[in-house]
C-alpha cells in the first residue's frame, strides 16, 4: 500500500509594516512653526536692515542705538524687569511658605485661586489697581470725601512705581505656583526632626526648606524676568506716559511715527535680550537641577 503524500503550501512570514522615518513626523510641526514665527520674524530682521532710503544696511540701527529715547527705553526695561523679579522672588516666596506651611481655613481654596490666577490678562490687574489708586478710584475717593481736597495723595499709577506694583502683582503667582509644587514635595518629617532639635522658623526655612525651593525659584524668577521685559498691556493700561519700555517704544516708532525699520530694530534687540536670556535660564536650571 502506498501512501498519498498531501503537498501543504508553505505560508510565507508576514513582512513586518514598514517604519515611517522619524523625519516625515518631524515635518509637520517643523512647516508650521517655520510659517507662524520663523517667516514672520525674517521679515522683521530684514525690515531692520532696509533704511527708507533704499538699499540694505546697519544705519537703522546705528540710529536707533545713538538716539536717547532708546538708551532710556533700554534702561527702564531692565530695571523695571529686575525689580518686578526681585519683588515677585520675595513676595512669591512669602506667601508660598504661608500656604504650603501654615495651616489656615481655605489655604487649599487659595492654592487653587492661584492657578485661576495664572489665566488673567495682565490689563485685567492693571484696571483693578486703577479702581482702587487712581486719581478718581476709591482710595482718592475716600481721601476726597473725608478731608475735602481736590485731589487724593495716591498719585503713583502713572508713575514707574505704579508699573512696578501693577507687575509684581500680577506675575507674583508665576512664582508661586512652582514653589508650591516644589514645596508639597518636601518631607514634613524634616522639618518636624529640625524642630525636636531646637531650630527656630528662620532656620529651617534657611536650611531645610529653601535649598529644596532654589529650583523652583530659578524656573519662576526665569519665567518672570523674560515677561516683563516683552511685557506690553501693564504699562499701557496704567497710562504712565513717562515710563517708555522697549516694547512701548516699538508700538510708538510703528503707529505713532511710521519708523517702521526703526521699530523692527528695537525688536530685534528685544528679542535677543529675551533669548539670551533663556540660555543663561537653560545653563543656570540644569546646573541647579531645575
Amino acid at each position: 500500500m502506498t501512501s498519498a503524500t498531501l503537498d501543504v503550501p508553505v505560508q510565507a512570514a508576514p513582512r513586518a509594516p514598514r517604519k515611517t522615518p522619524a523625519w516625515v513626523w518631524a515635518l509637520p510641526p517643523v512647516a508650521a512653526l517655520a510659517v507662524v514665527f520663523l517667516y514672520p520674524l525674517f521679515l522683521v530682521v530684514r525690515q531692520s536692515l532696509q533704511p527708507d532710503t533704499g538699499g540694505t544696511s546697519l544705519k537703522p540701527y546705528a540710529d536707533v542705538f545713538a538716539s536717547t529715547a532708546f538708551r532710556e527705553a533700554l534702561g527702564t526695561t531692565v530695571w523695571l524687569a529686575v525689580g518686578s523679579t526681585v519683588g515677585c522672588l520675595v513676595l512669591g516666596f512669602a506667601l508660598a511658605l504661608i500656604i504650603a506651611f501654615v495651616p489656615f481655613p481655605g489655604g487649599k481654596a487659595v492654592a487653587k485661586f492661584i492657578d485661576v490666577f495664572l489665566s488673567f490678562p495682565s490689563f485685567l490687574i492693571t484696571l483693578a489697581l486703577l479702581f482702587v489708586y487712581g486719581q478718581v478710584g476709591m482710595a482718592n475717593g475716600l481721601w476726597r470725601d473725608a478731608t475735602g481736597a481736590a485731589t487724593g495723595p495716591f498719585q503713583f499709577l502713572t508713575t514707574p512705581w505704579g508699573v512696578l506694583l501693577a507687575e509684581i502683582t500680577y506675575f507674583t503667582p508665576f512664582v508661586m505656583r512652582p514653589l508650591l509644587a516644589a514645596f508639597s514635595q518636601v518631607e514634613t518629617a524634616q522639618l518636624e526632626v529640625a524642630s525636636s532639635l531646637g531650630a527656630r522658623p528662620a532656620r529651617i526655612v534657611r536650611q531645610v526648606i529653601l535649598p529644596e525651593a532654589l529650583p523652583a525659584l530659578a524656573a519662576g524668577g526665569s519665567l518672570v524676568l523674560v515677561m516683563c521685559l516683552n511685557e506690553f498691556g501693564i504699562v499701557l493700561f496704567t497710562g504712565a506716559k513717562g515710563v517708555t519700555t522697549l516694547p512701548m517704544l516699538v508700538y510708538g516708532k510703528a503707529i505713532l511715527e511710521s519708523d517702521y525699520p526703526g521699530a523692527c530694530v528695537v525688536a530685534v534687540v528685544n528679542v535677543a535680550i529675551s533669548v539670551g536670556l533663556y540660555g543663561i535660564y537653560r545653563v543656570v536650571s540644569r546646573r541647579v537641577g531645575a
